[in-house]
């Protein structure tokens, strides 16, 4: 078994996508591949077969190596969730949660958990693909670190570092890391990789062999910006950032209020894909487009928090205006939660115990505690479309609004709520939009004519374009020769 770490010299440089891409490559060689990130920290997560849950991009990792995704492939998985910092989330379950001060005391009591993890995937691999998580210069988080070169050091695993030429600075950012960083964490660092270039090649040939000399560390590649990786789900909040496409044709437009603690916020990518649909972020401070016929609450990481943050930005002035002037609304997971009549927190799950009201939208209430429900669910939508996704959520949503369900599972459980009027709805269900015959459903409800894309495929296409890419820019043989 080989294992070779990918760090970054910060955030959102193409770590998760370089992963993903040397995976479906490896796979295609013939490799058994798994996938490893020690510690994640978002929101965005995935259920696996096992019942427990982590980070989408470990997900995608383990979909683009053709292997069923396992708690193992990311044990740690930091929720960040309002008041109390981040929950959690070791080999899949729940274990607690701690503010950042707190959580830097207690990593170090994780160490075995990724350490057994890691062990467990190499004993079923011909290669280990790790990846690290922010930035290997964050020399101030070095002590007990698990995420990077804490573990590079703890497992023997040797490191390539990469650097987002898109964002500039990356000459700096690539020798800088080398300069600060333990003389001992520096020696594990094998290769670098400059990745999303964009432009003539041969311009930047000064550039690599410039940081080859001023790191010692051998040149790996020089990756060209893709742009079919748009097509891939995002791993956290950052790609919140990055523009949606404007389509002012579209038949469909979708207003999404970004709340604070947004959650699992890839169920939107489907209908982003989708070339006569628009979806637009609403951010605070701005209103709720008056000409979208479809509003969606995605999911939240601290319900009550970021209930009380939709009324501060006076989007529940919006949506009942919206709601009166014949428009739909649909709450997924936590913002289904939002719609009803009150959210409690009896335990403290969420922060201080207590109650507060909802939109009142949907005759049901919601009792946040309780063990985590994480499991794949398949049924039928009450328009007799089929669905198939996930339930990941704390506590229980009941009342007479259950009467009207969105769907029935495939065990005979209703599942969501509808109002009288039909104009709202809300569902436990993640990942509802990737299945064509939901998205077709919806679509269909606001004469936006039938799904244009097969996203599923488009996903698996874009695996393989990555991989491909990878296969061209980077000198993958010389990677698996420093692998160990």
């Amino acid at each position: 078994m080989r294992a070779i770490m990918l760090q970054g010299t910060g955030s959102d440089v193409g770590k998760s996508l370089l992963v993903a891409g040397l995976a479906r490559a490896l796979t295609e060689r013939g490799l058994r591949v798994r996938p490893f990130k020690p510690q994640n920290m978002s929101n965005n997560a995935a259920v696996t077969l096992d019942g427990g849950e982590i980070g989408r991009a470990q997900a995608l990792q383990a979909r683009a190596a053709r292997v069923a995704p396992s708690v193992h492939m990311n044990p740690v998985l930091l929720k960040p969730q309002g008041q109390l910092g981040a929950q959690i989330v070791v080999q899949g379950r729940v274990v607690g949660a701690a503010g950042a001060a707190e959580y830097q005391r207690r990593k170090a009591m994780l160490l075995p958990a990724v350490l057994e993890s890691f062990a467990r995937l190499r004993g079923e691999a011909d290669i280990v693909l790790v990846e690290g998580a922010g930035s290997a210069s964050e020399v101030n988080l070095r002590a007990n670190d698990i995420a990077n070169m804490g573990f590079a050091r703890a497992a023997d695993v040797p490191v390539v570092v990469v650097g987002d030429i898109d964002r500039g600075g990356v000459i700096a950012s690539l020798v800088g890391t080398r300069v600060v960083i333990d003389p001992a964490d520096a020696a594990m660092v094998v290769g670098f990789v400059v990745n999303r270039f964009r432009g003539d090649p041969s311009l930047f040939a000064d550039g690599m062999a410039l940081i080859t000399a001023r790191t010692g560390w051998a040149p790996l590649g020089l990756v060209p910006f893709l742009p079919e990786a748009a097509r891939l789900p995002a791993e956290d909040a950052l790609a919140l950032d990055h523009a949606l496409p404007r389509r002012p044709g579209a038949r469909l437009r979708i207003a999404v209020p970004v709340l604070p603690h947004i959650a699992n916020f890839d169920d939107l990518d489907p209908l982003v894909a989708e070339p006569d649909v628009e979806v637009m972020r609403v951010r605070p401070g701005e209103a709720l487009p008056g000409d979208a016929q479809l509003v969606i609450l995605p999911g939240s990481k601290a319900t009550i928090a970021d209930l009380a943050a939709l009324r501060a930005a006076g989007f529940d002035v919006d949506i009942a205006a919206h709601l009166r002037r014949g428009g739909h609304v649909l709450g997924l997971c936590g913002g289904f939660q939002m719609l009803g009549r009150s959210v409690a927190d009896p335990a403290g799950v969420e922060g201080a115990a207590g109650r507060v009201a909802g939109l009142g939208l949907l005759d049901v209430e919601t009792v946040l505690g309780g063990d985590k429900r994480l499991v794949p669910v398949e049924g039928v939508s009450a328009d007799g479309a089929k669905l198939a996704g996930y339930e990941m959520h704390l506590g229980s949503t009941e009342g007479p609004g259950r009467a009207r369900p969105f769907a029935r599972l495939a065990d005979g459980a209703a599942e969501g709520a509808i109002s009288a009027d039909g104009l709202v709805t809300g569902t436990y269900v993640h990942g509802l939009f990737a299945a064509e015959a939901q998205r077709a459903a919806w679509m269909a409800r606001f004469a936006a004519g039938a799904p244009a894309i097969a996203y599923e495929a488009g996903v698996e296409a874009a695996l393989d374009a990555l991989a491909r890419h990878l296969e061209a820019h980077l000198d993958i043989d010389r990677l698996l020769s420093l692998a160990r």
